[in-house]
């Protein structure tokens, strides 16, 4: 998992991005604000689409939400 935030067309975006092992991406998802509920239900639509990943990798920023999911 990904995030960062953007310009577009002269508007400040948040961009979450799903990538696997090698780098590609594989799915992602564009907000105007930085939006917890969003990003956890990203997350959750990429686990369901493409399956439980081995390791979850995150930057040290504070927005990590994917602890939730496994403590469930």
């Amino acid at each position: 998992m990904d995030e960062t935030y953007i310009k577009i067309k002269g508007q400040w975006r948040y961009l979450y991005r799903a990538v696997d092992k090698e780098g590609q991406t594989i799915d992602f998802l564009r907000t105007t604000h930085r939006d917890k509920k969003a990003a956890l239900r990203f997350f959750k639509k990429a686990v369901h689409q493409h399956g439980l990943p081995d390791k979850v990798t995150i930057d040290k920023s504070g927005a990590f939400f994917g602890r939730a999911i496994f403590r469930r």
